[in-house]
């Protein structure tokens, strides 16, 4: 059962909502409306320690290396390392 988010016209809230069917109605847990419109999400393709609460420049991903180093494929990649 995919996690979608949802945009709702009415309050103007974001929620993550779990559709177990397509043909299952939404409404927004904030108010209740059924106006909601589906956002694009996607996942982050950084992958390692990050550096801070939130992912972004400076998290490694290679194996513990940083993706600057020669022979790292880039970030989320162990280069087919063991």
């Amino acid at each position: 059962m995919p996690l979608f988010d949802f945009l709702c016209a009415d309050c103007g809230q974001v929620a993550e909502i779990l559709v177990s069917t397509e043909k299952m109605t939404v409404c927004c847990p904030s108010c209740g409306s059924g106006n909601l419109k589906k956002l694009m999400s996607a996942h982050s393709s950084l992958s390692g320690t990050a550096s801070s609460a939130m992912p972004g420049p400076g998290d490694t991903a290679c194996c513990g290396s940083s993706p600057g180093h020669a022979g790292c494929a880039g970030p989320g990649s162990c280069c087919g390392k063991a």
